[in-house]
């Protein structure tokens, strides 16, 4: 990976930049109610969190902000941006709704983008990517890692199995399998949630998904 540094920024109240591109309109908030006119309604300019129309508008506002800065979209990904100077230079961001992560391999051009990101809308620098999506990372000189160690601790401690003991393999051997062991009947909801819980956890373990 060439030893690029992945960097993370997060943008506040992210959805509050976006722009209506249609008419939207609400009833005046309850304690902003002008008196005598009861009865209107406010015409909406940008969004608010809450409407369908939010995350549209505001994947909008960004994108038409990183073509203004000279950004080429990805064909076949349309949260990732790339941007060129010169031959070698190099800068890629990819956005998740307030989430915005870029690498490069020229760091001008890195703390450029952060500023101008910075000064156009109101951010928090994270620095150093070390969590993304649930998922943590671990950059050292020559890798990028993935895991999931707290999700996997938290899933043990949802289920109730933080007190198990690890096994090599899924199934002791030795059991000896019945159509009926006696038991009650099993929670199926539950199940489904340690299933599912379970394949999201094989993103970076595939090892375990058999």
């Amino acid at each position: 990976q060439k030893s690029w540094k992945l960097y993370q920024l997060d943008v506040k109240s992210a959805f509050l930049n976006g722009i209506l591109e249609e008419e939207v309109y609400i009833d005046q908030p309850e304690g902003f109610v002008v008196k005598g006119s009861e009865s209107k309604v406010y015409k909406l300019h940008k969004a608010l969190y809450g409407l369908k129309q939010a995350p549209r508008a505001w994947y909008s506002e960004i994108d038409g902000y990183f073509a203004e800065c000279g950004f080429t979209k990805s064909q076949s990904e349309a949260t990732l941006y790339v941007k060129t100077r010169g031959e070698v230079s190099i800068l890629i961001v990819s956005i998740y709704v307030d989430d915005i992560v870029y690498t490069g391999n020229n760091q001008a051009m890195l703390e450029e983008f952060k500023q101008d990101m910075m000064e156009k809308y109101e951010m928090t620098n994270l620095g150093l990517l070390h969590h993304f999506l649930g998922m943590g990372v671990i950059q050292t000189p020559t890798s990028i890692f993935l895991h999931q160690r707290k999700y996997a601790s938290t899933l043990l401690s949802r289920f109730g199995l933080s007190d198990c003991k690890p096994v090599a393999i899924p199934l002791v051997p030795t059991e000896k399998l019945s159509k009926d062991d006696g038991s009650g009947s099993t929670n199926e909801e539950q199940y489904r949630k340690i299933v599912g819980s379970l394949l999201y956890l094989t993103a970076t373990r595939p090892d375990i998904m058999f």
